[in-house]
C-alpha cells in the first residue's frame, strides 16, 4: 500500500462564517472545507470553526464535528444544557445525516449499504481501516443520484447510521470507488483529480433541543457548480 503524502502547511480558508440558523438554543453553520472543526495541536493549528463562532458567542459549544477536508453543516448547542441535549440527539441517533460526494467509477449496485466495521490504523495514523475483528460496527447507507460517463464519475448520496472517524471515506474506497480528491484513502490520480475532497454535509433533520419541532438544514455542495445537469 501506497502512503499518502505528507499533508501541506495549515492555511484555513479566510472570511466569515456562513450562519445557516442561529438562535438562543443552537447555531448552524456552513462549514468550508479546509478549516478545522475545532482547534488542533499547536498555535499553528488554533483557527478553527469552533474558535471563531465562540469569538462571537461565547457561550457556543462542540456537539459533532467535519473532518478537515470536508465542508457542510455543522451545529454548535448554546450552553450547557443544550450542549447536553444535543449530544444526546447524536449519540442515541435522533439526528438524520445526509451527504453528498463524487466518488471514481460507475456505482453498482445503484443503493445499497456497507456495514463494515472500523477501527483506527494505529501506525499511520489518522488512517482508519476495516477490521472484521475488532472494529466498531459502522452502517453506511448509500444511493447513485447520477453518472458521468465523459468522466467515469458518480454523485453519489451517503446517509451514515453511525458517526466512526472517516467512516464515509473508508466505505466508499472499500466499495472500490474512493472519493475524488482524498488525500488519505484514494491513489495519487485521484487524489489530484480535484482540488480538495469532494464530500460535504448537505443536510441535517433534527428535533429542536427546546421545542421539540423538527429542524431541517440544508447546503448546497460547491463543487457541483460543474456537474451535469
Amino acid at each position: 500500500m501506497t502512503l499518502p503524502p505528507p499533508p501541506p502547511p495549515y492555511a484555513p480558508p479566510a472570511g466569515p462564517l456562513q450562519i445557516l440558523h442561529c438562535d438562543a438554543a443552537l447555531i448552524a453553520l456552513d462549514k468550508p472545507a479546509g478549516l478545522l472543526s475545532v482547534p488542533g495541536r499547536g498555535p499553528a493549528h488554533a483557527d478553527s470553526l469552533a474558535s471563531r463562532v465562540q469569538a462571537e458567542y461565547p457561550d457556543a459549544r462542540v456537539v459533532h464535528r467535519l473532518d478537515m477536508a470536508t465542508s457542510g453543516i455543522l451545529i454548535m448547542a448554546r450552553g450547557p444544557a443544550m450542549e447536553r441535549r444535543l449530544s444526546i440527539a447524536f449519540q442515541q441517533r435522533n439526528i438524520e445525516k445526509r451527504y453528498l460526494a463524487v466518488v471514481a467509477g460507475r456505482l453498482e449496485p445503484i443503493r445499497g449499504e456497507v456495514a463494515l466495521p472500523l477501527i483506527t490504523d494505529w501506525p499511520n495514523r489518522p488512517r482508519q481501516k476495516v477490521d472484521l475483528d475488532h472494529g466498531k460496527p459502522s452502517l453506511t447507507v448509500f444511493q447513485r443520484l447520477a453518472y458521468d460517463p465523459a468522466r467515469d464519475l458518480s454523485l453519489v448520496e451517503l446517509r451514515p447510521h453511525t458517526g466512526r472517524s472517516h467512516q464515509l471515506r473508508v466505505h466508499l474506497q472499500a466499495l472500490g470507488h474512493p472519493i475524488l480528491g482524498d488525500d488519505l484513502y484514494a491513489p495519487p490520480a485521484l487524489r489530484a483529480a480535484a482540488p480538495r475532497l469532494l464530500l460535504h454535509a448537505a443536510g441535517l433533520v433534527f428535533p429542536h433541543p427546546e421545542s421539540g419541532a423538527v429542524v431541517r438544514l440544508e447546503s448546497h455542495a460547491p463543487f457541483l457548480a460543474d456537474w451535469p445537469s
